[in-house]
């Protein structure tokens, strides 16, 4: 017989139940706390959800009527500096932590309310109708909702898409030497997600001071927390971190209060993160003002057992069997802050003059500009004002043949040590000699705290980089070990970290460098291999720069590290091994933002190209002997691409060869086509051609792989095209 022991996890996982001696000694005023922010959720809620069924909210409305006893119980402690953020159904939890940071001594529920919370609730309001005066200037709505001022880091529609930036958030109070805590919120819904156990276990792993808060409403649009998962118990996941974790009735604000109280504690003593689980109710459908039973997943008789624990009637009944508040002054509060609303509404809407009777829109006059559309998805490149740029041809340092590699390596530790701010995360990159291709050789012996070597999660560690970006005290440097990785993280890169300047106003900083290499050639086969230019040129908020010496390395990557945008960094195998002229002693250099560099002049045609292909590109044109232009563009993006120089060269050769070695499919060249044809079509004799690889990823045959990418010979078969089609 074999032998058997039982095995305990070794976090604490407890049911947390607040009695009648608590309340009894609970201090006063943070009952009256308690009580007013409840109701300034309810009435808060109540009037986005009369505004909804008017038609006068664009988009969803996600309702927390019900839901206010966890978000006030967790948050009346915090204090500004500490940060949240959330989910869709984020107002009460943003409404609550904005409340604490404009008073943070409380409130008393009987007195009156202050101007600047009438402001708060107009300017909130104004963000969930889309309108300019709006947090986010418009932008984000009901589910996007961002105050940084009050710690609140921006709310999320991606189910558990913000969870693994509140690690970011986390982690930066931590390295930062202070007792903050981070919050996140999400729902039943997301837990079982992977963004969220991936940051479950990096935050533990890492111990960092985050609250992971898990608002059970029992409901995912419909779809019950039964039959989602076999253990009901959310806190339970955190048995598996290693996570101590307390599961609270989230009807009952003074029980969530004092469980997170001891969350709290645990987080501010540097003992990691915690689990909260609140068992709670939304009163009405995922989205509108309809009760889940007018939809048929669930009954009356259910709803109304869950509105007989609101949380609102429990603090009043409370307060009032103290003695601390009579039932008048209770309907007083509620009166005022309804009062509050519907003078918040009253300066945002009006009679609809062509509409029916009691008919109201939106006052047209604070609508956003349109013209405002595009303001703010990048930055304005004002951080690059007096940076010091310099060209190979001009640079008065000494240079001298170097190795790629090592040249990727030594700017990255100059930069980490000029800049304290800056952090190196990834797989391996503190291990190996400098991680799997040796660009972080040496810097984890001179920079311990800040070369992360991270769990194999994408997910969690891309966007905790995304977080502390944001954070804005530190530059993160992400680090993919092969571009294909982006698709593991690819929430965190594009919905998040590629959109959130734009999302939350354009007025935010997200200083991100991602770096990544191409790995055609190397064996490594279709999951390793692509060249990843074409996805991001195609995605919102991203830049690119791409190297192709030794010395253009360290001038983009300088210029990267400066930019308050976050920058792919895309290098390649091929590239590292390879020497070129570097300086021996001067990293401190930018190349000059969006140029480009003109390789080889020439009359015949004008080939824009980057990367290794440079190097394959120049080679094609000494054995074809085509009079080519050869560009190494090196800035790829959209917003960065040199333009001037590109289209000087058309103007001159009336002909373009884009060359790429990577799958046609996912290709940057095709994208760079469709512009040039819009900005240049006047001044081109021929279609634009291109080289690319094939429609297939690349293969792990040596054989296949080769068939399958762009080389030297495959631009040779290009510029032939060329002159053959403008029958030269």
């Amino acid at each position: 017989m074999p032998e058997i022991t039982s095995l305990q996890s070794g976090a604490q996982w407890v049911e947390f139940r607040v009695t009648d001696e608590d309340w009894k000694k609970a201090d006063p005023a943070l009952l009256g706390t308690l009580l007013t922010h409840v109701h300034m959720i309810r009435a808060f809620e109540e009037t986005v959800v009369e505004l909804a069924m008017e038609g006068l909210v664009h988009g969803p409305a996600h309702s927390s009527i019900g839901q206010e006893g966890g978000a006030a119980g967790s948050l009346v402690q915090l204090k500004t500096a500490d940060q949240i953020n959330g989910s869709h159904r984020g107002h009460h939890q943003f409404l609550s932590k904005a409340l604490a940071h404009l008073q943070p001594a409380g409130f008393d529920p009987k007195a009156e309310l202050s101007p600047a919370v009438d402001a708060l609730l107009q300017r909130t309001l104004a963000e969930i109708l889309g309108l300019a005066q709006g947090f986010c200037k418009g932008r984000g709505g009901s589910m996007h909702l961002r105050w940084d001022e009050a710690g609140v880091l921006g709310t999320n529609a991606i189910v558990g898409g913000g969870i693994p930036l509140a690690a970011g958030a986390a982690w930066a109070h931590k390295h930062a030497g202070t007792d903050a805590v981070a919050v996140t919120y999400f729902g039943d819904g997301a837990v079982n997600i992977g963004s969220a156990l991936e940051t479950m276990n990096l935050a533990a792993a890492w111990k960092l001071p985050l609250c992971f808060f898990i608002e059970n409403n029992r409901y995912a649009v419909s779809t019950n927390v039964e039959e989602s998962t076999a253990e009901p118990r959310l806190s339970a996941r955190g048995q598996a971190f290693n996570i101590p974790s307390w599961k609270v009735d989230g009807m009952n604000p003074l029980a969530v209060h004092l469980a997170m109280e001891q969350a709290v504690e645990h987080m501010r003593a540097g003992k990691g993160p915690t689990i909260v689980e609140a068992d709670l109710y939304r009163f009405y459908h995922q989205n509108g003002g309809f009760p889940g039973s007018a939809f048929g997943y669930r009954s009356k008789e259910e709803e109304q057992q869950w509105r007989e624990r609101d949380p609102l009637d429990l603090m009043g009944r409370k307060m009032q069997e103290l003695g601390l508040i009579s039932a008048d002054e209770v309907a007083q509060l509620r009166a005022r802050i309804q009062a509050s609303m519907k003078q918040a509404v009253a300066a945002l809407v009006e009679a609809d003059p062509a509409g029916k009777k009691n008919k109201r829109r939106i006052r047209p006059e604070l609508w956003p500009e349109p013209g405002f559309r595009d303001v703010g998805l990048r930055g304005d490149l004002s951080e690059l004002e007096g940076v010091r740029t310099e060209e190979q041809a001009t640079f008065s340092g000494q240079l001298q043949e170097r190795k790629f590699i090592d040249v990727v390596a030594d700017v990255m530790g100059r930069r980490m040590e000029t800049d304290p701010g800056v952090v190196v995360m990834g797989e391996d990159v503190h291990r190996l000699k400098g991680g799997t291709n040796g660009a972080t050789r040496g810097l984890a012996e001179r920079f311990p705290d800040r070369i992360l070597g991270t769990p194999i999660s994408e997910n969690a560690f891309a966007g905790l980089g995304g977080g502390l970006a944001m954070d804005g005290r530190y530059r993160p440097v992400v680090e993919f070990m092969y571009p294909d990785f982006m698709w593991v993280a690819a929430d965190q890169v594009f919905n998040q970290i590629g959109k959130a300047r734009h999302m939350f106003g354009g007025d935010m900083a997200v200083p991100l460098v991602l770096r990544s290499k191409v790995a055609m050639g190397s064996g490594y086969g279709s999951q390793h291999s692509m060249d990843p230019a074409g996805i991001y040129a195609t995605s919102p908020g991203w830049r690119i720069v791409a190297p192709s010496t030794p010395f253009d390395y360290v001038g983009l990557m300088n210029a990267a590290l400066k930019l308050n945008d976050p920058v792919l960094v895309i290098e390649h195998v091929d590239l590292y091994a390879s020497s070129g002229l570097a300086p021996v002693d001067d990293l401190d250099y930018c190349l000059p933002f969006g140029k480009a560099a003109v390789r080889r002049e020439g009359q015949a045609v004008t080939v824009l190209t980057y990367l290794s292909m440079v190097q394959h590109t120049l080679e094609a044109v000494e054995q074809t002997g085509v009079d080519a232009e050869v560009i190494d563009l090196r800035w790829l993006d959209r917003a960065s691409l040199d333009w001037d120089t590109i289209g000087q060269s058309i103007r001159k050769t009336n002909n373009v060869l884009i060359v790429e070695q990577g799958s046609v499919g996912t290709s940057y060249g095709g994208w760079l086509a469709d512009e040039i044809q819009r900005r240049f079509f006047d001044w081109l004799d021929q279609p634009i051609q291109r080289v690319t690889g094939g429609e297939a990823s690349p293969s792990i045959s040596k054989v296949l792989e080769r068939a399958a990418c762009a080389r030297t010979e495959e631009v040779v078969e290009g510029l032939e095209r060329v002159m053959r089609e403008q029958g030269l």
